[in-house]
């Protein structure tokens, strides 16, 4: 995937079409990962929503591999993990976070994996998500990764790191300062419709959910559900 470290949020024609070409000849691949779902389905979300898809190129840049694994049905969201066989090569050697970095006299690695993470605009698994995929398939039998750690853990200068080994799924420690090169970190990404900016439509609501009717919506055949926290993103909209 080529190399885009621009500030700005959006990917160029060339990359877009590339990355949607990768990720659809994945989804396609890996039917296991999200039975009953359709790509076009996941496309049409993924071109209303450039930011999304910029950090799904983040993503796949840095040897993640994101694929979607799973389905909100309350939003509306698609749910995409990182599912490269081993924890991405492109984010490894780096601490938790910046305070486990900081902690260190010597040595210290050019990032963290919060740091990162937020960067790419992702999250980082949590011990629950990373057993998910796990049953997906076989990952990180040979490295380890990072995921999300609950703040009395922290507190006491630990992080969680989990890999599979003979056959198991384990849930390991270490100090957030920690580093190693065949360890990085796994993300997930929630991918909705947005709402076009200039968006005047009305919002009605729908099964408790609030919803996007605005006519060039319906012409891409984008729904765009809004939770009432979503209300103000959406200028000029009639609650």
């Amino acid at each position: 995937m080529s190399n885009m470290k621009s500030n700005k949020k959006k990917l160029s024609p060339e990359q877009r079409e590339e990355l949607l070409s990768a990720l659809k000849a994945r989804f396609e691949k890996n039917m296991n990962r999200h039975k009953g779902l359709e790509w076009s389905k996941v496309q049409a979300k993924l071109e209303a929503n450039a930011e999304k898809l910029w950090s799904l190129n983040e993503m796949e840049r840095t040897g993640g591999e994101p694929d979607v694994v799973g389905h909100d049905k309350k939003t509306g969201e698609y749910i995409f993990f990182d599912c490269s066989a081993e924890s991405p090569k492109g984010r490894t050697s780096v601490c938790y976070d910046r305070e486990g970095l900081e902690s260190r006299k010597e040595h210290k690695p050019e990032n963290s994996a919060i740091e990162m993470a937020a960067a790419m605009g992702i999250e980082l698994l949590t011990e629950e998500q990373y057993r998910e995929l796990q049953k997906l398939g076989n990952f990180d039998a040979k490295t380890s990764s990072w995921v999300k750690t609950p703040s009395d853990i922290r507190r006491l200068g630990g992080a969680l790191c989990c890999d599979r080994r003979y056959g198991r799924v384990f849930v390991g420690h270490n100090g957030a300062q920690s580093y190693y090169s065949a360890m990085a970190f796994r993300g997930s990404l929630r991918v909705h419709a947005k709402t076009s900016p200039e968006c005047r439509g009305v919002i009605t609501t729908l099964r408790g959910r609030r919803e996007c009717r605005h006519e060039n919506n319906r012409l891409q055949k984008v729904q765009c559900f809004w939770d009432f926290n979503h209300l103000a993103s959406v200028r000029g909209v009639v609650p």
